[in-house]
């Protein structure tokens, strides 16, 4: 269902996400998709992209873990964010069968916390997701525990109904840019 829904978005944004790369190439210097060591199913890395927010001499760390993350945002990365529009290239992994529309939201490789504890509780055994239970919950705003709590009770509550649900709540969220802090 992922690869068939994942196919029918891509025609659908073809031209956004032509627009957003080429927006992103020429507002900022650096390749347009930033591709990013993830953990999804099973604690296995896999490379994640997204259109590049930030620029190329931001550290590889967490958005919230930077000092001050708006100083190496791109001119239109604050909007990228904060509209998802980023998010967009994603789209190829879940036509890879790496994440899915809806699971918890792929951890960095270096988010040992977030690893550990989704692995304690069996989290790990879902492919990521492009959103997820967590994301409507708070998104930016959770800290790792209560995210991980979110992921637990995804992990529990799955089902399709579900999963319809969190995409039309996620859309809600971003259309009303709630959640996002860049």
């Amino acid at each position: 269902m992922d690869f068939f829904l994942a196919l029918i978005a891509v025609a659908i944004l073809l031209v956004p996400i032509l627009v957003v790369a080429l927006c992103v190439r020429f507002t900022s210097p650096g390749p347009v998709l930033y591709w990013s060591k993830r953990v999804g199913r099973f604690n296995q890395i896999f490379l994640m992209p997204k259109f590049r927010s930030m620029r190329i001499d931001t550290p590889t760390v967490a958005t919230h873990l930077l000092e001050n993350p708006d100083r190496f945002l791109t001119p239109i990365g604050s909007f990228l964010r904060k509209s998802s529009l980023d998010e967009l290239p994603q789209l190829w992994c879940i036509l890879e069968g790496k994440m899915s529309f809806v699971g918890p939201r792929p951890a960095l490789y270096n988010q040992y916390d977030l690893i550990e504890l989704r692995t304690a509780h069996g989290v790990d055994k879902l492919l990521p997701g492009l959103t997820g239970w967590a994301q409507i919950n708070g998104r930016d705003e959770l800290p790792i525990p209560e995210k991980v709590k979110f992921d637990v009770e995804y992990l529990e509550r799955r089902s399709f109904g579900f999963d319809i649900s969190i995409l039309f709540m996620t859309a809600e969220k971003v259309i009303r840019r709630k959640g996002i802090r860049h």
